[in-house]
């Protein structure tokens, strides 16, 4: 994610944004089967990717549950958070910076993926895809709904249907397994449907 208008507002609303969303112990209930399903699909000790950590309670947790983790996010100031918060050492990249190939046992990407323009959602599953071992898990959360557009904040969002969001996976070679919709209000303070979706190579 580069988009200048996105990265001013989570530069602006880190410190509210962790506050409000980075209390695992306070999580719905299915996002931890969210989590769960994700380790299923994932070998002991295995090396997880975060992409897109935010203030990084997800990275916490997974790495808590005995996985080696790594985690990305293009906001320096959500970086500085999951180090403060939680020990973790972020690397501030772009989403097209993620050029390994063959390397990790899963990839988390949850509601990160979301503010990459549809034009260039294809080439990131394909560089996921591609740093993944065979059968690797992935673990995707998005917006539903249809075409580009931004919130009230002024953040940029690409948006799709669950069928959309699944063949993209598919033509980028994965298989999903496991499909979870719901709503949630987030920062902006609307009200959204999402879908989960887990997969693996």
């Amino acid at each position: 994610m580069s988009d200048k208008e996105t990265m001013a507002v989570y530069a602006k609303a880190a410190g509210d944004y962790a506050k409000r969303f980075a209390r695992v112990e306070d999580a719905d209930i299915d996002q931890f089967s969210d989590l769960q399903a994700l380790f299923a699909l994932l070998p002991d000790a295995g090396l997880v990717l975060d992409l897109g950590c935010g203030p990084g309670q997800w990275a916490a947790k997974i790495r808590d549950a005995g996985y080696r983790i790594e985690a990305m996010d293009a906001s320096p100031e959500m970086a500085a958070l999951a180090k403060d918060r939680y020990d973790l050492d972020v690397t501030v990249a772009t989403f097209d910076s993620l050029q390994a190939e063959d390397v990790y046992d899963g990839i988390f990407a949850n509601f990160s993926l979301l503010h990459a323009p549809r034009s260039e959602f294809p080439t990131h599953l394909t560089r996921i895809y591609r740093a993944l071992k065979p059968s690797g898990a992935f673990h995707i959360g998005m917006k539903l709904g249809e075409a580009e557009g931004r919130d009230h904040l002024g953040r940029f969002y690409s948006y799709y249907s669950e069928t959309e969001l699944a063949a993209l996976l598919t033509a980028a070679g994965f298989t999903v397994v496991r499909k979870r919709t719901g709503s949630a209000k987030g920062l902006a303070g609307t009200r959204d449907t999402f879908v989960i979706l887990t997969a693996h190579g």
